[in-house]
């Protein structure tokens, strides 16, 4: 595989879970009323930092999850253990694109543009399956990946953006970059950069990702094992439209 084996490392997965915990996203509220209607049990894919994943479980719902990065997953049992004695996490390290279970679950999800990481074709078709084998008769799989704005890739790509940030208690700057990388194939990179007040470097990291529009994600579900799928905009009830900036997708199991 062409993606990293190790996913998110420290201190860069410390520094995300500290710049994301308050982001405004519309998704965790989503996904944890989501789960509250799916009913248990439930697993999030590459669950990170659990920025969705400790409210799921906050939430009383019986939640596993798996993520690629074992420094993530570090942070997720720390800010659990931090917020609440009682809350349990039952995460593991695992690849999305190649897991197993051993229960079935009623909900998988994937937040946050985290399927795009899965770059090829290969690894998307595989992933799929696993989720499929994972999901009891009826079950759903969501998950939401961006709209590619071409806007948004004309005027921002290619261009360093800066910001003042504290990390661990000092002023940093970090900035950061994305960029197509491969035409062909529609993957771009993210690099990330984090200096102190000195300008020491702290952290690099870049990841590489892939864009999903539509017709591409349904290309993938009529290659898919499962019975029905659906998109919707903007994690609202209506269909996915022009001026949206989120694909909120559901891939339906056959009972």
């Amino acid at each position: 595989m062409d993606r990293p084996a190790d996913g998110y490392r420290a201190p860069f997965a410390e520094f995300y879970d500290q710049q994301f915990a308050s982001n405004e996203r519309d998704d965790v509220d989503f996904y944890v009323t989501l789960a509250r209607e799916r009913g248990n049990p439930v697993l999030e894919l590459a669950c990170g930092t659990g920025r969705v994943y400790l409210e799921l479980l906050r939430a009383g719902i019986d939640a596993d999850g798996i993520d690629v990065s074992e420094d993530a997953l570090a942070v997720l049992r720390e800010n659990a253990a931090e917020a609440d004695a009682d809350l349990a996490p039952s995460v593991r390290r695992a690849d999305m694109a190649d897991f197993a279970v051993d229960r079935e679950y009623e909900l998988l999800i994937c937040p946050f543009n985290a399927f795009q990481h899965l770059l090829t074709v290969d690894e998307q078709e595989s992933a799929l399956e696993c989720v499929h084998d994972a999901l009891a008769p009826g079950g759903q799989f969501v998950f939401d990946v961006f709209v590619p704005g071409f806007d948004v890739i004309c005027e921002t790509y290619g261009e360093w953006i800066e910001r003042s940030v504290e990390y661990r208690g000092e002023p940093c700057v970090f900035r950061t970059r994305t960029s197509v990388t491969d035409e062909v194939e529609q993957q771009f990179t993210v690099e990330n950069e984090l200096r102190d007040s000195n300008d020491a470097l702290v952290f690099s990291e870049s990841q590489r990702l892939t864009m999903l529009p539509k017709r591409e994600v349904q290309l993938l579900a009529r290659s898919s094992s499962f019975a029905d799928w659906q998109v919707t905009g903007d994690f609202g009830d209506e269909p996915l439209a022009d001026g949206d900036s989120t694909q909120v997708w559901t891939f339906e199991k056959g009972s």
